[in-house]
């Protein structure tokens, strides 16, 4: 066992999606069941969606997965002008299936580390993510869950970071300015997880898929930085560090 206190990890994109951003997952969702929309025009509607689903309740505290899915794909749909609920909901339900089977490859690895460490999640999400996991099977597995329509703080901010720490520490590190005790941090973004973590000191590591902007240049990434491709690789590299 490391000296590792717990680990954090990121949740959409990271855990449920194998380092993909949800664009592309959901947009590969509607090339499979045939809807046929250009990449430029998607991009539109789905950060239409996204802007309309911000601070605005249509994402309840008890929704799971799929109904977040139904409600997004359904706003892309008005954005996009398409009156066809049944594709939407084919669509909803890939995307669901795909989470699930996601999610279901990393239980092993969170479970096992989860004897070991504690762990918790830090996501941008829309304050159902509890509900998200419990629907999944894995909240269990996690000592805290920091979502950040509840937390009122949002990645890059690196205060979610030190909040997510401070709650699994029992302490209240913002208040008191205290420095972060040795923790690693997984997820799949350069800008939103591994910057603002290595900031205040965390081991970072990165599961690299298909990025919102991959068309441009990346930023780049810390030296100390370790870079996975699954996170089964997770056990292996703690008992190294």
């Amino acid at each position: 066992m490391s000296d590792i206190n717990g680990i954090i990890f990121d949740y959409g994109g990271t855990i449920d999606s194998r380092g993909d951003h949800w664009s592309e997952v959901i947009y590969r969702a509607y090339e499979t069941e045939g809807a046929d929309i250009d990449r430029d025009n998607f991009r539109k509607a789905y950060v239409y969606a996204e802007r309309a689903l911000e601070g605005s309740g249509i994402i309840t505290p008890n929704d799971d997965f799929l109904m977040s899915m139904r409600k997004k794909v359904s706003l892309q749909f008005r954005y996009l002008g398409i009156d066809a609920p049944y594709l939407s909901d084919a669509i909803a339900m890939r995307c669901y299936e795909c989470s699930r089977e996601c999610v279901t490859d990393a239980r092993t690895a969170l479970a096992y580390l989860a004897q070991s460490y504690p762990l918790g999640i830090v996501s941008n999400f829309y304050g159902n993510l509890r509900s998200v996991l419990r629907d999944f099977g894995i909240l269990h597995l996690f000592r805290t869950v920091t979502d950040s329509t509840e937390a009122g703080i949002r990645k890059p901010d690196p205060e979610i970071f030190l909040k997510g720490i401070a709650d699994m520490e029992g302490s209240d590190m913002l208040a008191a300015g205290l420095a972060a005790p040795k923790y690693m941090v997984v997820g799949d973004s350069v800008k939103n997880d591994i910057l603002p973590a290595d900031s205040i000191g965390c081991v970072t590591v990165l599961l690299p898929g298909t990025p919102w902007d991959a068309d441009k240049p990346q930023p780049r990434l810390p030296d100390r930085t370790i870079t996975i491709r699954s996170l089964n690789e997770l056990p292996d590299i703690l008992l190294h560090l």
